[in-house]
């Protein structure tokens, strides 16, 4: 299972409200030859750490590719790119954020550009809430749990909630 995670909470002049960002990112990796196999609903979600900045757009997706997680981890950082997405400081505001969370069960080490599975994924509402509309089931080959035995443990202070196609986002 090769799981990547989209969130967005800055309008992108180009694609608009963070979710329309989102949803287009969706369809360019699709261009790109990536197979969207399951999409999670789309939640919103407080900024971690917390802090002042506008609520996050997030949701997570099922993909199908040939590429090797590195191709991959490029790939994601060319749409991010291609997006408007400049990298300043740890956890800015963004118009779009890509991440690569797991590739099937490669643990890689600690110390390698590319950290498999993604080294904060467990401690996230805005990843783990959408992986479980994907499979709840999914086992974190470090840890040893499953996504909604992860999700039991996620910190009060992360606030998410459903997002609805009403609402501006």
């Amino acid at each position: 299972m090769i799981i990547i995670a989209l969130g967005a909470n800055l309008e992108s002049p180009k694609y608009g409200l963070p979710l329309q960002t989102c949803q287009a990112a969706l369809l360019k990796l699709e261009e790109y030859g990536l197979k969207i196999l399951n999409c999670s609903r789309w939640l919103k979600s407080a900024p971690v750490p917390i802090s002042d900045q506008p609520w996050y757009v997030n949701g997570v997706v099922e993909i199908e590719t040939h590429l090797t997680p590195e191709d991959l981890l490029a790939l994601l950082h060319r749409v991010e790119e291609e997006f408007g997405r400049v990298r300043t400081v740890p956890n800015a505001p963004r118009v779009i954020d890509i991440d690569l969370i797991t590739y099937h069960d490669i643990i890689s080490d600690p110390d390698d550009h590319l950290i498999l599975p993604h080294p904060r994924m467990h401690e996230r509402a805005f990843v783990l809430l959408p992986l479980l509309d994907i499979n709840e089931t999914w086992y974190h080959p470090v840890i040893g749990k499953t996504a909604k035995e992860l999700s039991l443990n996620i910190s009060c202070e992360q606030e998410t909630m459903e997002f609805h196609s009403g609402a501006q986002g």
